[in-house]
C-alpha cells in the first residue's frame, strides 16, 4: 500500500483556510473572546483541531510512511492544528514508545506550518514525564485526557490537572472535559493556580450545560473548543465555542474547513448543510456508545488507499455492510 496525497472531495465546500501559516504569529481568530487572539497557543485552539489516525503495517507496527503521508495530506489542505495521541489515534492502545514517536513524527512533520497539542493521560507520572516529552520535542501544548480511573473527585481532578500543568509552565495546558459531574468551578480553581491552562476540550454532549459550565468557569478566560466534533460544533459555537475537534478532518479536510469557514462568519446555514453532508458518517461513527469511532474513520482512509484499516483491540474492523456504506458515502463526496 502507498499511501496517496489525493483524495480530497472536490466538492466539499469553499477551500476555506484557517488563517495565516503560524510561522508569522497567530492565525485569524474571532473578537468575541477575551483572551488576546495575538497568543499562537489560544489561537490554535480557535481552529480546526485536527484529530489524525494511528495507522498500523500489516505486522501490526506504526506504520510511520503512511503516518507522514497522512499529516502532510491535512497539512496541505490548510488544517493548522494537530493533536497526536488523541482518541482518533488510538491513544490508550499505544506503548509509551509508540506514543513518543507519533509525537515526534508529528511534530517534525508539522515544522513551522501547524501547532502541535500532544494527548497526554494515563497515571499522573506517565501524564507528567509525556507532558515534558512533548515540550523538549517542541510541542506547543498539551491536551490533557479525562483520567481513566472509576474514581474521580473534583479536588483529585484539579491535583492531577495541576501537576501536569506546572510540569510544563512553558505549554499551554487543554484540559478535555468528559464528565458532566465536573463543575465549572473546578476548572476556575485550576487557572487560578496554572495561568498556562490556556483553553478547554469539552465533550459532554449537552449544549446546555456546556453554556453553563463556561460560564461558571469564566468564560473568557479560556478558548473553548468543542470536543465532539462536527455534529456538536453549531450548537457549541452558538454558546462559546471558537474551535472544534475532528477526526472527519483525516477524511476529508475541505468539509472541516469548510464549516469552520461558515461557523465564524456566523452562516449557520452553510455550517449546517455541512452538517447535514457529513451525518450519516458521524452517525455511524457515534453507534453503539462510538464502537466503531476510529474504525469508520480508517475505513474511509482504506477506501481512498491512504492507510489500512486495522484497528487494535478492544477496536474492531467494521463488518463488510457498513463497509460498503462507508464507501458510498466516500464516493458521494468525491462527485
Amino acid at each position: 500500500m502507498t499511501p496517496a496525497t489525493s483524495g480530497t472531495p472536490t466538492n466539499a465546500g469553499p477551500a476555506t483556510t484557517s488563517g495565516p501559516s503560524t510561522d508569522s504569529g497567530a492565525a485569524a481568530t474571532p473578537d468575541r473572546a477575551g483572551w488576546d487572539s495575538s497568543d499562537p497557543r489560544r489561537a490554535a485552539l480557535a481552529d480546526v483541531v485536527a484529530i489524525p489516525v494511528t495507522p498500523f503495517a500489516a505486522d501490526g507496527t506504526l506504520d510511520r510512511p503512511a503516518h507522514r503521508a497522512l499529516l502532510r495530506r491535512l497539512l496541505d489542505s490548510g488544517i493548522r492544528t494537530l493533536t497526536p495521541n488523541g482518541n482518533t489515534g488510538e491513544f490508550y492502545t499505544l506503548s509509551p514508545d509508540e506514543r513518543r514517536a507519533v509525537t515526534e513524527l508529528t511534530v517534525a512533520e508539522a515544522g513551522d506550518r501547524a501547532a502541535v497539542v500532544v494527548g497526554v493521560g494515563h497515571d499522573l507520572a506517565t501524564a507528567t514525564a509525556d507532558a515534558r516529552h512533548a515540550a523538549e520535542t517542541g510541542a506547543r501544548l498539551v491536551m490533557v485526557h479525562q483520567p481513566a480511573h472509576p474514581y474521580v473527585s473534583g479536588a483529585g481532578w484539579v491535583a492531577y490537572h495541576r501537576a501536569v500543568a506546572e510540569a510544563v509552565p512553558g505549554l499551554g495546558v487543554v484540559p478535555y472535559v468528559r464528565d458532566p459531574r465536573l463543575p465549572g468551578s473546578r476548572l476556575a480553581e485550576l487557572a487560578d493556580a496554572c495561568p498556562n491552562v490556556t483553553g478547554v476540550k469539552y465533550a459532554v454532549p449537552d449544549a446546555a450545560r456546556f453554556a453553563a459550565f463556561a460560564r461558571d468557569a469564566g468564560a473568557e478566560r479560556f478558548v473553548w473548543v468543542a470536543g465532539l466534533a462536527e455534529p456538536y460544533a453549531p450548537a457549541y459555537f452558538s454558546a462559546g465555542a471558537t474551535g472544534f475537534t475532528s477526526g472527519l478532518v483525516n477524511v476529508a479536510p475541505l468539509l472541516s474547513l469548510a464549516m469552520l469557514g461558515a461557523l465564524r462568519e456566523g452562516d449557520h446555514g452553510t455550517a449546517m448543510a455541512v452538517w447535514e453532508r457529513i451525518r450519516r458518517f458521524e452517525e455511524l461513527r457515534a453507534a453503539d456508545g462510538s464502537a466503531a469511532n476510529v474504525s469508520v474513520v480508517k475505513e474511509a482512509l482504506a477506501v481512498l488507499g491512504l492507510c489500512r484499516r486495522d484497528v487494535r483491540p478492544p477496536s474492531s474492523v467494521l463488518p463488510e455492510p457498513v463497509r460498503a456504506e462507508v464507501a458510498e458515502i466516500v464516493a458521494g463526496w468525491g462527485r
